[in-house]
């Protein structure tokens, strides 16, 4: 999945860990990532984070029968970050009920300094089938 991921292959992103319920991603941060305060855009946070909810809410075992798509996320900003910084996402399952769930995804800098929290909600839906 993220080998076809075109803004996760630009934010530069590196996959850790990849398993049901859980992953785990990096990057590191670039000028071009940063908004005019010099600091890591908004944006780029939050695809970066984006991109993790979307591998921990979707198996890698999966049949490739339904994909697991975002219907609603809630991101908390806390630390500004510099160019240079490698940033981890991590992400979790909190709770799941039919085709809904709920995932948490924690980035933070090497230091250990949270730089965000981001809260997805998921919807199971069928795969799109490939046009005729």
């Amino acid at each position: 999945m993220l080998a076809g991921d075109r803004v996760a292959q630009w934010l530069g992103v590196t996959l850790e860990a990849a398993e049901k319920d859980h992953a785990r991603i990096r990057m590191t941060l670039t000028e071009d990532h940063h908004n005019g305060f010099g600091m890591a855009h908004g944006g780029a946070v939050f695809a970066f984070a984006d991109a993790c909810f979307a591998l921990t809410c979707n198996d890698p075992r999966g049949d490739g029968s339904t994909i697991t798509v975002a219907s609603g996320v809630d991101v908390n900003f806390l630390a500004g970050t510099r160019a240079g910084q490698t940033l981890t996402a991590e992400g979790r399952l909190v709770a799941k009920s039919g085709r809904s769930g709920v995932y948490d995804i924690t980035v933070t800098a090497e230091d250990g300094a949270v730089v965000a929290v981001f809260r997805g909600r998921s919807r199971t839906i069928p795969a799109p089938q490939p046009a005729a």
